[in-house]
């Protein structure tokens, strides 16, 4: 063996999976990981006890997300930040902030240690040598993302299903996060709606039969936001729009200046051969008892595959449509 090599340090776990699938790691290893890959892609820094930021340098277009440990091994293919992978695929340069404790309160990022790393980021100018700016996050990871957007103004911003505030005196219908009635949505990068003023454009998309959701989506009330209803994709619309393809055309088009309702919609029509949409929309269209719209959805499912609670479902109405005189669409009629 070469005498040099000899002398060199072994690797760690870590730097041996750089390159390869993290997501099994357990929680201490993979942060070595994540501290590995962005000191090698540009920087890491630790933000406390239970967050970190990892930066890549790679071009004048810059993805920021927030995503935590449990999101990012649980929702990407290598585990590493979905936007990190995004990034990378498309040249842009990429700076995400992670939560990585196991306090569940850390997952909303409100702590000092973040405003500061945002604060010096504006001290040093940081996002102007950006020519374009997105911001993106979901649930949790979205309120900060459009809390944080104001640190750059004119940033485009994409938040699924965010909360505007679990402020007691704004929020309390809000019954979901028992764990955070003790944080102070009050100071400092606090109400999401305000946060977004600065932005040139914010994206905010939600499932209205989710009250909460639709609730937290009728705060932001600002003239630059568009507000996106996504039906039937639940309670969390992003692992929906992540399964079907939808979330990287649309950060591309906000990335390229191009983001519009029409490119939403556009992104959004694989959701037609999206098992657990279909399964959504068939419980909607049956519990409303329309049984026409019940035969085309399940005839539309059953020609591409076997579902019993399609097949069970068509039968059903179209004896519904025999006992109301109704006439059975040509291509939906039994074999």
């Amino acid at each position: 063996m070469d005498k040099a090599a000899m002398d060199q340090p072994p690797k760690s776990d870590a730097q041996n999976v750089r390159t390869s699938d993290i997501s099994d790691l357990p929680r201490a290893q993979w942060l070595e990981a994540i501290e590995d890959i962005g000191e090698d892609a540009g920087y890491f820094e630790p933000l406390g006890a239970d967050h970190c930021v990892m930066f890549s340098d790679e071009a004048p277009r810059l993805l920021v997300t927030f995503e935590s440990y449990d999101s990012i091994t649980e929702r990407s293919e290598n585990g590493l930040p979905l936007g990190y992978n995004f990034a990378k695929k498309h040249g842009w340069s990429h700076l995400s902030i992670i939560a990585h404790g196991s306090d569940p309160t850390s997952l909303w990022f409100r702590v000092h240690n973040i405003y500061g790393y945002f604060d010096r980021l504006v001290d040093e100018g940081f996002f102007e040598d950006f020519d374009q700016v997105v911001f993106y996050g979901a649930g949790h990871s979205g309120y900060a993302a459009c809390a944080y957007s104001v640190a750059s103004p004119g940033a485009t911003v994409i938040a699924i299903a965010p909360q505007a505030t679990l402020d007691a005196r704004l929020a309390s219908w809000d019954k979901r996060f028992s764990n955070t009635r003790r944080m102070d949505f009050s100071t400092r990068y606090g109400f999401a709606p305000h946060m977004i003023d600065a932005a040139d454009h914010a994206m905010i998309l939600y499932d209205p039969h989710i009250d909460p959701d639709a609730m937290h989506a009728a705060l932001f009330k600002n003239r630059h936001t568009s507000l996106r209803p996504v039906r039937n994709f639940g309670a969390d619309p992003e692992f929906e729009m992540l399964e079907m393809g939808a979330v990287e055309p649309i950060l591309i088009a906000a990335m390229n200046g191009v983001l519009t309702q029409r490119v939403v919609t556009r992104a959004l029509r694989n959701r037609r051969h999206h098992a657990g949409y279909q399964r959504r929309l068939l419980t909607e269209v049956t519990a409303q008892n329309h049984p026409l719209l019940t035969t085309r959805l399940c005839t539309h499912v059953l020609k591409t595959r076997k579902a019993r609670p399609f097949e069970s479902a068509l039968g059903l109405a179209q004896k519904s449509m025999q006992e109301q005189g109704m006439t059975i669409p040509f291509d939906a009629k039994p074999d």
